[in-house]
């Protein structure tokens, strides 16, 4: 077994909680803005992280090790950042919730270098994952996924298309069910997997097809499934309102998969979605129990 694997691994322990942090270590939590009702989190280059408000769709950016940041993007009339992921051309892709929009920002400057009308309400294009030949948004209300297909050297497209997904994935008649959430890659971006919030299913996913194809979780479920992380055959998927994180080990194929521990922490509050740099995990609070002001408290959480 690799030495990133043991690593990873030594993570899925029964329960993972907070400790005192030590000298030059990483801050335990991060406090976002006040107000900042934030959803998506990703990590760039170094120490750099991201999140991004749901409320707005203004973007703060931050330094792990310091805990310090300030607003990156600015707020936009209408605006919405939710899933929201850095790729290696550096350039930050976010999903717009209900605007039904995808933005990408150069993650150094914070320059909008391209934004897409992906469909009509009503949607919620929530969460995103990026290969090397794609983007791939979720959308929790339509039975389908936008694609930008990126060219050579990763040049962003000029329009993105649907993906239309069929197979096991079936979507329920009611608009309010929250469906496809979380979407992750495997076999380096020759299949993706997505997590179905409400019925707590997971789908493997063909990238040009859209066939889908329920993976196997040996009775298990991962209810409130939000955003996905995977590192090898590891794949952790965010419980948000059960406050909690599923570890799920994958078989080579990634169709059958085993919840083998759970993490939890006392300092989670619905937490959503989830990054890593190298063997550290870091989540989001959203705190969707929570009323919003303008003066309630948020913060970025490390795991373990």
């Amino acid at each position: 077994m690799s030495r990133r694997i043991l690593i990873v691994a030594a993570l899925t322990c029964a329960a993972i909680t907070a400790a005192p942090a030590a000298a030059g270590s990483y801050p335990e939590k991060i406090p976002l803005p006040a107000g900042w009702q934030p959803e998506g989190i990703a990590i760039g280059h170094g120490k750099d992280v991201f999140a991004g408000s749901r409320a707005t769709g203004a973007i703060w950016k931050g330094d792990l090790r310091s805990g310090r940041g300030s607003v990156f993007v600015p707020p936009r009339t209408g605006g919405a950042a939710l899933g929201m992921k850095v790729d290696d051309h550096g350039r930050l892709f976010v999903a717009g919730g209900g605007t039904g929009t995808a933005s990408v920002y150069d993650s150094r400057s914070g320059r909008l270098l391209a934004r897409y009308a992906l469909t009509d309400a009503p949607t919620f294009v929530n969460d995103v994952v990026v290969t090397r030949k794609a983007a791939y948004f979720t959308d929790s209300q339509r039975q389908q996924l936008y694609v930008l297909d990126l060219g050579r050297r990763g040049k962003l497209p000029v329009a993105a298309r649907t993906l239309e997904l069929t197979g096991d994935l079936e979507y329920d008649t009611d608009p309010a069910t929250f469906e496809l959430n979380g979407i992750e890659s495997l076999r380096g971006g020759r299949r993706l997997i997505a997590v179905q919030s409400g019925k707590g299913k997971l789908f493997a996913i063909h990238p040009r097809t859209g066939d889908t194809e329920e993976v196997d979780l040996d009775g298990g479920t991962v209810t409130n499934g939000d955003g996905l992380l995977r590192q090898g055959r590891w794949l952790y998927v965010v419980q948000n309102r059960d406050n909690r994180i599923a570890v799920v080990r994958l078989d080579r194929d990634g169709d059958d998969g085993r919840i083998v521990d759970t993490i939890t922490d006392p300092d989670f509050d619905v937490p959503t979605t989830l990054a890593a740099r190298g063997h550290r995990l870091w989540t989001v609070n959203a705190r969707f129990t929570t009323p919003p002001t303008p003066t309630t408290e948020y913060d970025i959480v490390k795991v373990g």
